[in-house]
């Protein structure tokens, strides 16, 4: 549970910091994922999930 928590932690300190500094950034962002085939945002966001479930897998191996 302590791993979650620390995990949504992360990703809130990360997406609010790109808010912070690059709020026009994400409009441009949002605009070209809009573009994108639906397949391929899927294909995107299974990476990124893939890529989540492998960090959290190796923070815990190495004691975190």
């Amino acid at each position: 549970m302590s791993t979650l928590v620390l995990a949504l932690g992360l990703v809130l300190c990360i997406e609010g910091l790109v808010f912070a500094l690059a709020p026009s950034r994400i409009e441009d962002l949002l605009r070209s994922l809009a573009e994108l085939p639906v397949e391929t945002r899927r294909a995107i966001g299974l990476a990124a999930l893939a890529a989540g479930v492998l960090l959290v897998w190796l923070a815990r191996q190495l004691g975190a």
